[in-house]
């Protein structure tokens, strides 16, 4: 409760924070924030013109032009939001460092900006992925109501291991470069460009000790199926998520002092 109401009472400073930060990114663009339209929309054009058209790509059992390309959004859209605050999070105590030294200001602002910022982010992707489906006739029906938790459990899940690597990051910096080495490789071990039933029965076992693999796949089985996510499936991200969060906070809490001299 008590860390509620601190983030209540400063929250003028989140939105403030958040805002100049969106701001700051594309101060020296000509565009400006049109960027934030442009670059999402010609990444959804590329893959449905290359893989939808040229590619001729198709999924098992699928019928449909643009059936891959969706497999293909929904999956890049979920990673990216998971990169994006995980990536941001297990830096921002060491770029903000100036700002730790010298105002007093509840620490734990600092991850729900990250957040905030990945989120205005994703909903500006997401909403021109949206507008593709519904141009396409492949806007799905009352699965689509699922989206909202697997979000929940996506923010959950990215906010506690970047929490627990911002922490650990100001300490062992060597935490911060091997995570940027390990997440490429965990992105071609998440079923996002390719579909799970395409591997071996063997390594289709081992995904499943990947905790994106089965929040990707939820979210792919909305947009492309048109189907409810198997919700049993995701008690292992969501459980490790709860799990990093507790763990996050709790590092944060005690070595909150420490960090600040660590800076």
């Amino acid at each position: 409760m008590t860390m509620l109401r601190a983030l209540w009472a400063y929250r003028g400073f989140i939105l403030g924070s958040a805002k100049r930060e969106f701001q700051l990114k594309y101060r020296n663009s000509m565009l400006g924030a049109a960027w934030t339209v442009i670059n999402p929309l010609a990444m959804i054009l590329v893959y449905t013109v290359i893989f939808g058209k040229i590619m001729k790509a198709r999924l098992a059992g699928v019928e449909g032009t643009y059936a891959y390309s969706i497999h293909l959004c929904a999956g890049l859209l979920t990673w990216g939001l998971f990169a994006e605050i995980t990536g941001r999070a297990q830096n921002m105590f060491i770029e903000n460092a100036n700002l730790l030294k010298k105002l007093s200001f509840p620490r734990i602002t600092l991850p729900v900006i990250v957040v905030m910022n990945a989120l205005v982010n994703f909903a500006i992707i997401f909403g021109l992925f949206l507008l593709f489906l519904l141009l396409t006739g492949s806007f799905p029906g009352w699965s689509f109501l699922a989206f909202f938790p697997l979000l929940l459990i996506e923010i959950i899940f990215a906010t506690g291991l970047g929490i627990t690597l911002g922490v650990l990051n100001v300490f062992f910096r060597d935490v911060g470069q091997f995570f940027g080495v390990a997440i490429q490789f965990w992105f071609w071990l998440t079923p996002i460009v390719y579909t799970s039933n395409t591997l071996s029965e063997r390594l289709q076992s081992y995904l499943v000790f990947n905790p994106m693999t089965a929040l990707t796949n939820a979210y792919q089985t909305i947009f492309v199926f048109n189907q409810w996510p198997h919700w049993q499936s995701l008690w292992f991200i969501t459980t490790l998520g709860i799990m990093l969060l507790s763990v996050g906070f709790r590092l944060f809490r005690v070595h909150a002092g420490e960090m600040v001299d660590e800076l």
